[in-house]
């Protein structure tokens, strides 16, 4: 078990421009990271956010919040490749062009393709398969930009209720899109996608919503009323009293879970809620006797399996 914090502030800042003044808000990040790898070693944390198979990122820069995350394709093991390997150079450059500038807010594919094409051109072979997921905070125009290819993906939850959800995108059965990397005697054996070919969205956020983004390993185990059962537990200030605005965002990467909120919100009870998300999810993973959202999808494409310990 790892967790790991950093903290921000929320500045208000004043721009007068001639006989005109105006008032704008930017948002700053608290976040809070707990999760376990796939063989539940106490959430082995690797290189960067990595856990398992899964890797994730939370970035700054002047004009946006950027998360991420990834799950490894953990068929590249049975041929001596690591899976996080990909996943998580895959989010660490993504964290870097946004660290450096080097992306719009209004164009999250854009930070997946460029992340990609970085990575094909490296000089040392980096092998592997992954889907992902970038949500971007345009904290002036207060608008959420989405790219998500694959089976990760995200949720807008406002009032109890889920508002906004990304497409999942399969091939066939369990098979998602994804970005590869083969090795040139494989090459067109392999599935691999383009990052151009993620579905992408974008929409106003309002006070007090509750942005979560995750990898399979959530969504395939906990339907959406276990979710916001969880969600309810989080103790937030009363929206109508806040003089900031007030949004906040949870993201779980396979067993891994991270949050990002803006101060004045409870961190004990943000950082708790990720905790139970994680563990919960896990544990039904494991549960032979639970028919969770992938054992139902199994059975409706003609398989006999229970609880989803496959995607982990």
């Amino acid at each position: 078990m790892l967790s790991v914090l950093s903290y921000g502030r929320l500045v208000a800042r004043a721009v007068i421009g001639g006989l005109s003044q105006t008032d704008s808000r930017d948002y700053s990040l608290v976040s809070a990271s707990f999760g376990f790898g796939k063989d539940f070693r106490k959430g082995i944390l690797k290189k960067g956010m990595c856990y398992g198979d899964d890797a994730c990122f939370i970035a700054r820069h002047r004009s946006a919040d950027v998360l991420g995350v990834a799950d490894g394709v953990g068929g590249w093991r049975d041929y001596g490749v690591d899976p996080s390997q990909f996943s998580g150079t895959l989010m660490r450059t993504c964290e870097r062009m946004v660290k450096e500038g080097r992306f719009v807010p209004s164009n999250p594919v854009g930070i997946l393709t460029t992340s990609y094409y970085e990575l094909l051109q490296n000089k040392v072979p980096l092998l592997g398969s992954s889907t992902a997921c970038i949500v971007v905070l345009d904290r002036q125009s207060h608008r959420l930009h989405t790219a998500n290819l694959g089976d990760s993906g995200f949720l807008v939850v406002r009032g109890g209720e889920v508002v906004h959800r990304s497409d999942e995108q399969q091939h066939y059965f369990n098979t998602p899109f994804q970005l590869s990397i083969a090795p040139p005697e494989a090459e067109g054996s392999v599935l691999s996608d383009s990052p151009e070919a993620a579905d992408s969205s974008s929409f106003d956020v309002q006070l007090g919503d509750i942005i979560l983004t995750a990898t399979d390993g959530l969504f395939d185990n906990m339907p959406d009323y276990m979710i916001l059962q969880e969600l309810k537990k989080l103790k937030v200030p009363n929206i109508r009293e806040q003089h900031f605005p007030l949004s906040t965002f949870l993201s779980s990467s396979g067993t891994n879970t991270n949050c990002v909120l803006f101060q004045n919100t409870n961190y004990e009870s943000i950082q708790q809620t990720a905790k139970s998300i994680a563990e919960q999810a896990h544990v039904l993973a494991y549960d032979p006797n639970y028919m969770s959202p992938f054992a139902q999808f199994a059975c409706d494409n003609g398989l006999n399996v229970r609880g989803e310990i496959y995607s982990f």
